[in-house]
């Protein structure tokens, strides 16, 4: 089985750790003490409750970070080492530069395009010179503490512990890292909006000179075709990745304190899953919720007074310069009418085979050349122009503070401040609540600074193109006075300032599903910023559309409790169910002879799909008849034109009911349909087979029936099956809902907060938490959190350990 596969399949043994003790230690013994019998290094104390989460005590962030470290080692040592080789540029000395990467580092398509890129970044210095720029334009020490210490960590338990894993158990790619490997990873999490999504087109670009004569460049794109791909490539509506997330007033709930549920959709294998922890300095930071893996700092939690959660977010944080180039030398560009050269950087990795291959890369003052942004977006490098790629990401190493700036902030507020005072979020939005009753939502992320003023001065053709469309500028690289602006309250030049950032505070209810701030909380659209950062008055995705109804239908009803959170996790209700079954059961219904002709034009006999669709109750539960139907048939539906799908058109009066009424006269609906059914009848599959017999995960021996939907069905809780007819269905899931939490507060000092890691701490079929919360998910039940120490304390599964650098 090829590595990746494996790796998705597997991941780390058991805990492997040097049990202390079964009960809790006197507090005292919570904080490691400078000196024990090891003769001194790194330590902390981790104790263990159910489903194998570790709470972490240290009493610095140095230790803080070791902890972290060695328990994320401990879980998923293979995932992690795997990602290092990534950002070590040796995916193709390994396992050959033609395999594709995991995908969570960047969107490389292959290993030798990845190396090649990330070798030039550790060859450039870039992420060395990064550490090294003051807070709080760089990483505070605290950040670069806890980074050290993660390192020492992992490294520590590959030292004290036998790999078991068959993914990576004698591998010689497993091996120790380096502070800068972890601040690396920060790096490449940093621009996955931006350089991240260019590198193929960045390590592919060489002057038109340098191309063997047979090859000619791609042609330019129209700009038509190049606003219709950019928009496909950047719109979060009906992406793998996304994230619901929604905070509750006071004024809505049962006890006039905030409720928060986040509900992000993540991959469920690879290097871009949460794991979940809790971190403590006594003192300063107390801290619990779910860390992208790599991480030292807390990506989504929540602490005594606030939670908070992410949603990916619309504004776009590249953009490319188009440059005028000198007729005499394709690598010298014109600003302002003088030459500059471009930097040449010639980057060799290591291949599998023990060979070497060496490229070279052009930078310039904007950033990289680049010759494309996707297969669909050609943008070649001619004799008279070529493009740069703008990342403001590419210096921006903060986001470690933000997070620290939200696990130790007090309220809503806090979370506004640190938000404004750090301004490290590449590619999210923040929604948080607190104890006080208040919310927030902010869409504050690091964007180059590019105003509709600026796009409609210095816009190319291609640029006043897609720009309106997608958001994506595209500016004149021969005039100074195209490049972004600054802002006076901004941490670095050329982004926007936090008095720019669409923001919402104390709304009844505060709501993202991936769609632009606009209709944040619908009774109030969010109007009046940039294009970049998203769009006004445009359609929304039935994802968004089905959320607004459900979260403001609960904040009119009010009275609202964690319970309730946890209840529209699992509605599991099909927006698109809603809006399109019963018209396409009555069509079904009305065909003459009930056969309809299918996209190949084979009459397809559809009659016994009519009732099922009659009678399917809207939902994507594992018992729900009918939902796989009609999840068939609208995948491929979904895929027509808006106005060939719809009757009612979109309309800005009404963005959350419309478009509406499916227009079954259009041939290519009912063509779908009745590919649905036969695609279905060839698998063997029943037309009214329950959900969950052909939605399943596999787990050792055994397939877990699990619910929730595509994207395009609308549903909140989100499950992106990977379809195999011939295996029976769904055999898997792709990404989906995976680090979720309500919480909420009733005036003790404790958190009320329910939580769920829908695929387990660790990815190793051998380990005891490799799929006990997956079981948990499938049957809609939830991991009580043990925040406060006599909850933790009170835990049956409780083991203390003290993990340290050396014995």
């Amino acid at each position: 089985m090829p590595l990746r596969n494996r790796l998705r399949m597997l991941a780390v043994t058991g805990l492997a750790l040097f049990t202390v003790s079964a009960s809790l230690p006197p507090a005292s013994a919570l904080t490691p003490r400078t000196h024990h019998p090891s003769g001194g290094g790194l330590s902390a104390v981790i104790r263990y409750t159910e489903y194998g989460i570790p709470h972490i005590v240290a009493k610095d962030y140095a230790n803080l970070g070791f902890g972290n470290g060695w328990a994320q080692a401990a879980d998923q040592v293979c995932t992690l080492a795997d990602g290092f080789v990534t950002l070590r540029g040796e995916q193709s000395r390994y396992f050959g530069p033609d395999a594709a990467p995991d995908g969570s580092l960047s969107s490389a398509t292959k290993n030798l395009s990845s190396d090649l890129y990330f070798r030039g970044v550790r060859d450039a210095r870039t992420v060395e010179k990064l550490l090294k720029v003051p807070a709080p334009a760089g990483p505070s020490r605290a950040t670069k503490e806890l980074q050290r210490g993660w390192a020492a960590g992992y490294n520590a338990w590959l030292a004290q512990n036998r790999i078991t894993d068959p993914a990576c158990r004698g591998a010689r790619w497993v091996r120790p890292v380096t502070t800068l490997d972890v601040a690396e990873r920060a790096f490449a999490l940093s621009v996955l909006g931006g350089q991240g999504r260019g590198i193929d087109g960045i390590t592919a670009a060489q002057p038109p000179a340098a191309a063997p004569a047979p090859t000619p460049p791609p042609p330019s794109p129209s700009p038509e075709d190049a606003a219709d791909a950019a928009a496909r490539l950047l719109s979060t509506q009906n992406a793998d990745m996304g994230s619901n997330a929604v905070a509750f007033r006071g004024s809505t709930t049962a006890n006039g304190r905030g409720l928060l549920l986040g509900n992000p959709h993540y991959p469920w294998q690879g290097g871009r899953r949460f794991w979940q922890s809790q971190q403590t300095i006594p003192g300063e930071l107390n801290v619990a919720g779910g860390s992208l893996l790599g991480s030292a700092t807390m990506s989504i939690g929540h602490n005594a007074y606030v939670a908070w959660s992410h949603t990916v977010a619309t504004g776009v944080t590249l953009n490319l310069h188009q440059l005028t180039l000198d007729p005499a030398d394709p690598t010298v560009y014109l600003v302002d009418g003088r030459p500059q050269r471009m930097t040449k950087r010639t980057v060799s990795v290591g291949v599998a085979g023990g060979r070497e291959v060496t490229r070279t890369q052009w930078w310039t003052r904007y950033g990289p050349v680049v010759t494309s942004l996707g297969a669909g977006l050609p943008l070649p490098w001619t004799r008279t122009a070529a493009y740069a790629l703008g990342d403001p990401n590419a210096v921006n190493l903060r986001s470690g503070d933000t997070a620290l700036g939200f696990s130790k902030a007090r309220s809503t507020a806090g979370i506004k401040e640190a938000l404004r005072r750090t301004q490290g979020l590449p590619w999210v939005n923040t929604i948080a609540a607190d104890s006080s009753g208040h919310t927030l939502f902010s869409q504050s992320q690091v964007l180059p600074r590019i105003t509709d003023e600026l796009a409609q001065r210095c816009s190319t053709p291609l640029g006043r193109a897609t720009y309106p469309t997608s958001g994506l500028a595209v500016l004149d690289g021969s005039r100074s006075d195209c490049a972004p602006g600054s802002d006076p309250d901004a941490v670095q030049p050329g982004i926007f300032g936090p008095g720019r950032m669409p923001t919402v505070e104390n709304a009844p209810y505060v709501e993202n599903s991936n769609d632009s701030a606009w209709l944040t909380n619908a009774d109030a659209p969010l109007s009046g910023y940039e294009r970049v950062f998203g769009t006004v008055g445009s359609p929304r995705s039935l994802r968004t559309r089905g959320a607004v109804e459900d979260v403001s239908a609960m904040a009119r009803g009010g009275r609202l409790t964690v319970g309730d959170l946890q209840r529209q996790q699992f509605a599991n209700r099909a927006p698109a169910g809603d809006l399109a079954a019963a018209d396409l059961a009555r069509a079904c219904a009305a065909l003459p002879g009930s056969t309809a002709s299918g996209s190949a034009g084979t009459a397809v006999d559809v009659s016994a799909a009519c009732p099922v669709l009659r009678d399917w109750d809207r939902k994507v539960d594992t018992g729900s008849r009918g939902a796989l139907l009609f999840d068939r048939f609208w995948r491929r539906a979904v895929a027509l034109p808006a106005a060939e799908l719809w009757k009612v058109p979109f309309s800005p009066a009404d963005p959350v009911g419309t478009p509406n009424t499916l227009d079954t006269s259009a041939p290519r609906v009912l063509a779908a349909l009745a590919d649905a059914v036969a695609e279905l009848r060839s698998a063997g599959i029943a037309l009214d087979a329950p959900l969950g017999a052909h939605q399943s995960v596999l787990r050792g021996e055994r397939r877990i029936p699990v619910g929730g939907g595509t994207e395009a069905l609308g549903i909140w809780n989100k499950t992106e099956g990977v379809w195999d007819a011939a295996a029976g269905g769904y055999t898997d899931v792709s990404t989906g809902s995976s680090y979720i939490q309500a919480v909420g507060w009733d005036g003790s000092p404790c958190p009320v907060a329910r939580t769920l890691l829908t695929y387990a701490q660790s990815s190793n079929p051998a380990s005891p938490h490799y799929s006990d919360q997956t079981e948990l998910y499938a049957g809609e039940r939830w991991v009580t959190s043990r925040f406060c120490e006599k909850d933790i304390a009170r835990s049956p599964a409780l083991k203390v350990v003290r993990v340290h650098e050396s014995r």
